[in-house]
C-alpha cells in the first residue's frame, strides 16, 4: 500500500514538472532577453548585434537589450553568458577570436565552446586593408612599394596575435616578401580606428564593415579586400585574388546560448532572429556598410565551426603559432 502511495505521488510529482517545464518554454521570453555582445562599443560585432536585436524585439513580448563586456579576447562576457541560468533569457554573440583563438590557445580557465549551444551564424565578412589618409597611399600597390622600400617601417594594426587579422598580416609578409611593423591591439576594430585617426597607424585589418564609419568620413580608403567576391558595397576596394593572390580570412558573427538552454527554447530564439535577419531593414543595412548576410541555422552552423577550427589550427601550426 505504501508502494502504490509512494509511486503515485512520484508519478504526480514528475507529471507536474514536465506541466511545468512545459508551460515555461511556451511563455518564454518572460522577461527582457540580454544579448552580451564581448567587445567594446562601437565595433562591427556591436552595431550589427544591436541591430538586429532591435528588430527582433518587435515580434516578442520582451525587449532585447545589448550589453557589451569586453575582457580575455572576448572570453570574459562570454563565460557569463555560459554561467548565466540556460532559459534563453542570457545569450551571447560569438566572433573569430571565441571560435579561433581561445580553443586554439586554451587562454582562459573554464571557457570551453562545449560551454554553449550554437543558435545561428549571422554574418560573414572577409578582412580587408584601409590605409589612412594622412599617409598619401591611395593603392595596394603603393602599399605594398611603401613596406619594401622602408622595412619594419610601416605601421599596421590588427587584433591580438593568434587573431585572423594578426595571421592575415603574417601570411601577407609572406605572400608578398615585406616586412610590416605589426601592432596589436586588444579590443574591437574601435582600437584601430582611433589610432588610425590619431596617426598611430599607417594602415589596419579588419573588415570594411568594421571602418565603414571612418572609410565613409574619408579619413581612411580600403585598397583591398582578402576574398575571391568583389564587395558590391564598396566596388572601388578590389580582391586580393584580381592582384594575383589566394588568400581569404574574414570574421563572422555567431549567436550562441548556455548549453544546457531547452531546444525549444533555442529554436524559438532561431526563428526570432531569423525572421529579423529577413527583413528588408536588416538586409539594406548590412549592404550599407559592406557586410555579408550569411545565415546558416543550428543544424549546420556545428560542423561550420569545426570545419573552421580544423582549416585554421592546421594554418597556425604550419606558422608556428
Amino acid at each position: 500500500m505504501f508502494s502504490i502511495n509512494f509511486n503515485s505521488k512520484f508519478l504526480l510529482a514528475l507529471s507536474a514538472c514536465v506541466v511545468t517545464a512545459t508551460a515555461a518554454a511556451a511563455e518564454f521570453p518572460t522577461r527582457d532577453i540580454r544579448v552580451i555582445v564581448p567587445w567594446p562599443a562601437g565595433g562591427g560585432a556591436d552595431a550589427i548585434s544591436r541591430k538586429i536585436s532591435n528588430i527582433a524585439e518587435q515580434d516578442l513580448s520582451q525587449s532585447i537589450y545589448v550589453e557589451n563586456i569586453a575582457g580575455a579576447v572576448t572570453a570574459t562576457g562570454l563565460i557569463q553568458m555560459t554561467n548565466a541560468r540556460p532559459d534563453g533569457h542570457t545569450v551571447g554573440m560569438l566572433t573569430y577570436d571565441s571560435v579561433i583563438t581561445l580553443p586554439r590557445g586554451e587562454m582562459v580557465p573554464g571557457y570551453a565552446l562545449d560551454n554553449m549551444k550554437l543558435i545561428a551564424r549571422i554574418t560573414s565578412e572577409p578582412d580587408a586593408i584601409v590605409v589612412a589618409q594622412q599617409t598619401g597611399i591611395e593603392t595596394f600597390e603603393q602599399l605594398i612599394e611603401r613596406a619594401k622600400e622602408n622595412p619594419g617601417e610601416v605601421r599596421i594594426g590588427v587584433a591580438p596575435k593568434g587573431s585572423g587579422p594578426y595571421l592575415s598580416a603574417i601570411q601577407l609578409e609572406q605572400l608578398l616578401d615585406v616586412d610590416f611593423n605589426v601592432i596589436t591591439y586588444a579590443g574591437s576594430s574601435s582600437a584601430s580606428s582611433e589610432a588610425l585617426l590619431s596617426g598611430e597607424l599607417d594602415a589596419a585589418i579588419s573588415s570594411l564593415g568594421d571602418f565603414s564609419g571612418i572609410i565613409e568620413s574619408g579619413d581612411v580608403r580600403g585598397v583591398i579586400e582578402l576574398s575571391s567576391v568583389q564587395n558590391e558595397t564598396y566596388p572601388d576596394v578590389p580582391t586580393i585574388s584580381s592582384k594575383g593572390f589566394d588568400l581569404q580570412t574574414g570574421s563572422f558573427l555567431v549567436l550562441a546560448a548556455p548549453a544546457n538552454t531547452p531546444d525549444d527554447v533555442v529554436a524559438t530564439l532561431e526563428s526570432t532572429f531569423k525572421a529579423a535577419y529577413d527583413t528588408e531593414e536588416f538586409q539594406s543595412w548590412l549592404a550599407q556598410i559592406g557586410v555579408t548576410a550569411d545565415w546558416l541555422g543550428s543544424d549546420g552552423v556545428n560542423d561550420w565551426v569545426d570545419g573552421l577550427q580544423t582549416k585554421m589550427f592546421g594554418l597556425m601550426d604550419d606558422l608556428n603559432l
